[in-house]
């Protein structure tokens, strides 16, 4: 496909002069193909994981279709987790830093309910949510969605695996049925399927194919190990690399708040965060990590959606996880923002055959460790 730069793209003076601003000049392939369409008013379906440049292809878009005099909510994003909406909110804000009277609001769980009531009342064309929280606010009366333009559903896959389907139908059902209706996830599975053919008008289907979303820059390592040696193994890589910051990623709650205990136990700087850690302790250990109070965070999958952290020098896989997407959205929470970074997998016996599942489906080299 032919590469396309922003200015191709027919996108608004002050907004392109954010874009620009920002560092990028040319446009992702999810970008390149959705953001036309996106503009032309057709429902989207994207298929693409975390990395490849999906929230702008969204963002770019639904800002160029705000009514800047108009302050009630035209866009709606549903994310499926706190940090996620968190995420996509700092983006659109960083797009409309030369916008005037455009605001994005992220509201979610965890976070005093009367602060969004009076930022609601203020006013705010985009609004960035949890599916929960969302549901509140509507049932409150203090958000209203009969004038949304757009839907976006980021990473939908996330929100059904969650629970939140019920949820996601109640909201939907409370924009106007014209609304142009964006949904973007790393699976197709039946569920998203049926959002697709109840709430969707024939949609255009956009895929990234795997090869284009494994980062390049990321060097992928793995090493085989016995279940029981895995901590040892682990300490000593990170002795051999000392990387600044790192994430290590686990496949449960209870192996998170193990690993955790066990760095400390150590001397290392670490902590774990999954779907049982309270939103407040999670945010106070996001900001310890980003400011290098903390060097390892150790997380689940879930727990690490909408992540950002630009100077992370390495991710450890100390458990393989069980889905291909997942390991590609756990590696390319290092790479970021132009610069290099490593990835390396701890494989038991009993991992093998789930790794050799995610080397055939990534179509890139993994090594192994000497």
């Amino acid at each position: 496909m032919k590469k396309l730069k922003f200015e191709e793209l027919n996108i608004s003076k002050n907004l392109l002069k954010a874009i620009l601003n920002m560092g990028f000049s040319q446009a992702t392939p999810i970008q390149a193909q959705a953001i036309p369409e996106i503009f032309a008013g057709r429902d989207l379906i994207g298929q693409a994981s975390t990395g490849t440049g999906k929230t702008a292809a969204f963002a770019i878009p639904a800002i160029e279709k705000i009514d800047a005099e108009n302050k009630n909510a035209q866009i709606l994003v549903l994310c499926p987790t706190r940090e996620l909406a968190m995420q996509v909110a700092v983006e659109f804000n960083k797009l409309l830093r030369y916008k005037k009277n455009i605001y994005a609001l992220p509201i979610y769980g965890g976070q005093p309910i009367f602060r969004q009531f009076c930022a609601l009342k203020r006013g705010a064309q985009i609004i960035i949510g949890t599916p929960g929280r969302t549901l509140d606010h509507i049932k409150r009366g203090t958000l209203k969605l009969n004038q949304v333009k757009m839907v976006i559903l980021d990473e939908a896959d996330e929100m059904l695996d969650m629970g939140f389907r019920a949820d996601i139908e109640k909201i939907l059902q409370t924009t106007p049925k014209n609304r142009q209706t964006i949904l973007f996830s790393a699976t197709m599975s039946p569920e998203i399927m049926h959002l697709t053919k109840n709430y969707q008008k024939n949609p255009k289907i956009i895929r990234i194919a795997q090869e284009q979303i494994t980062a390049k820059a990321i060097e992928q390592i793995y090493l085989q190990t016995q279940q029981n040696e895995k901590m040892n193994t682990l300490i000593n890589l990170i002795t051999k690399y000392n990387p600044k910051l790192s994430i290590v990623f686990c496949n449960s709650r209870r192996k998170v708040d193990t690993v955790a205990r066990t760095l400390n136990a150590k001397g290392y700087k670490a902590a774990g965060i999954h779907g049982d850690v309270r939103q407040t302790k999670r945010d106070l250990i996001m900001s310890k990590f980003r400011n290098n109070n903390i060097n390892i965070l150790v997380a689940t999958d879930i727990a690490a959606r909408g992540l950002d952290v630009a100077n992370v020098e390495a991710v450890f896989n100390y458990e393989i996880p069980r889905e291909v997407e997942s390991y590609i959205h756990r590696i390319g929470r290092t790479g970021r923002a132009g610069k290099t970074g490593r990835a390396l997998s701890l494989v038991s016996d009993m991992e093998n055959f789930q790794f050799r599942k995610i080397k055939h489906h990534v179509k890139t080299n993994i090594e192994l460790h000497n």
